[in-house]
């Protein structure tokens, strides 16, 4: 026995310093194993794994988790640093012993101690974590007193630097963030419910504005027509759902559903009293609504159609729940005719658009990223830019963008050519 604990055995020493190099290793890929693990993946990972139990319990409180395995790791490393001066002495003499057990041990720790395990963990942190798990918790059961004790000091230490040691980490997610989360999904999610995410994440910051059907393209029903001509419009209608309005598109009475009152209308002599008599109730949104919040007032209203208006009580359009809806899945209806006539496609890069598109359509049609952040429609980008109405055609770039105006009538560009440049151009 006495001759096994003899100190001066090489044999022994060397043993000793192998172990101390291994604990070291495992407390180095313990720390890099527990930080990587991502935590709402390990949320789920609970539910039919001891392994996730056990890390998720010592991630409750990872400042002493940190704690024990900084101690565990500083500890054993210190072990090894006087092990390996031993073995120099005993090799190389005690002059040289503490160059040469410094550089010797340096290597070692950083190639088998550090670098090794902690890139092992990195690249798998779950396997690692969930393994070491099994040795840290009870460890943490056993060195809980003197861990607490180091990590008040240091708190102690921290708070004099000018830092809080109690504040939590923001572990949460912007909207950003998601999508990127969503695009790094790519190899397990399908290009159509990764579009869907990342438009469900967007409800937040388009408002109805960005998607209504404008006043100039409403179609509605004006009292004030003769009888005849209400009910062609009524029966002709490929609408559901249309605005009843009095004289002026601004003076809305109620909005008319056809596919209630169609039977109604045929079987029964049609009077301006009655087309009132059937509208419902209008329902009016304020044009900066964003779509989320619209989303779940037309669920609490149990609506589908609303009159968009602005601050001063003007009507600027109208939206649908499908208009919402739209936005996360896509166009439910193949508009071929109306996508043909606003967005025509010239070449790769080049298109021929009408001023009255959105710059929303053209992006989603195209790919591009022309500014959503100003004006709504394509029109209204150009006057923003060119900050008149111009005489005749005229070319200007916007980002890495060509327009060149091929029509324009009266106070509105009716068509512009629009052409992405292969890099983008370059301010002085």
């Amino acid at each position: 026995m006495d001759k096994f604990l003899d100190m001066s055995d090489p044999t022994i020493l060397w043993v000793l310093l192998v172990i101390l190099l291994i604990l070291s290793a495992f407390f180095s890929g313990s720390e890099t194993g527990m930080m990587a693990l991502n935590r709402y993946r390990l949320r789920h990972q609970k539910k039919k794994s001891s392994g996730a139990r056990r890390a998720a319990k010592l991630l409750e409180k990872p400042d002493r988790l940190i704690g024990l395995i900084l101690i565990g790791n500083n500890a054993v490393n210190i072990l090894a640093a006087i092990i390996a001066n031993m073995l120099a002495i005993i090799y190389v003499g005690e002059a040289a012993a503490p160059w040469v057990a410094t550089a010797s041990l340096t290597v070692l720790v950083l190639v088998f101690s550090e670098v090794t395990p902690k890139t092992i963990a990195a690249q798998n942190p779950e396997w690692f974590a969930f393994r070491t798990s099994h040795i840290l918790r009870p460890l943490m059961q056993v060195m809980v007193p003197l861990v607490v004790l180091i990590n008040k000091f240091t708190n102690f230490v921290i708070s004099l630097l000018g830092f809080d040691p109690t504040k939590d980490r923001d572990d949460g997610l912007d909207s950003e963030e998601l999508k990127s989360l969503v695009d790094l999904s790519s190899h397990k999610l399908s290009s159509n419910n990764q579009g869907m995410l990342k438009g469900i994440l967007d409800l937040e910051n388009i408002t109805i504005e960005d998607i209504m059907i404008p006043r100039n393209e409403m179609q509605g029903i004006d009292l004030e027509e003769p009888i005849d001509s209400i009910k062609s419009a009524i029966l002709d209608s490929e609408y559901t759902r249309q605005p009843l309005y009095k004289g002026d598109i601004n003076n809305i009475i109620g909005v008319f559903n056809t596919r209630k009152a169609h039977h109604l209308l045929k079987s029964q002599k049609v009077s301006h009293k009655l087309v009132r008599q059937l509208s419902e109730k209008a329902y009016f949104i304020p044009e900066s609504t964003t779509l989320m919040n619209q989303l779940l007032n037309f669920r609490d209203k149990k609506a589908r159609f609303g009159i968009v208006v602005d601050e001063y009580g003007e009507v600027q359009g109208l939206v649908t729940l499908e208009d919402i809806l739209e936005e996360i899945v896509g166009d439910f209806t193949t508009d071929i005719a109306d996508q043909i006539d606003e967005i025509h496609k010239i070449s790769k890069d080049k298109f021929e658009i009408d001023g009255g598109a959105t710059i929303r359509e053209i992006n989603k049609a195209t790919g591009w990223s022309l500014p959503t952040d100003g004006p709504k429609t394509l029109n209204g980008l150009v006057l923003e830019q060119l900050e008149n109405i111009p005489d005749g055609n005229i070319s200007f770039l916007i980002d890495n963008y060509c327009f060149e105006t091929a029509n324009i009538e009266g106070a509105m560009v009716k068509k512009v050519s629009v052409s992405k440049l292969p890099n983008p151009s370059k301010k002085p």
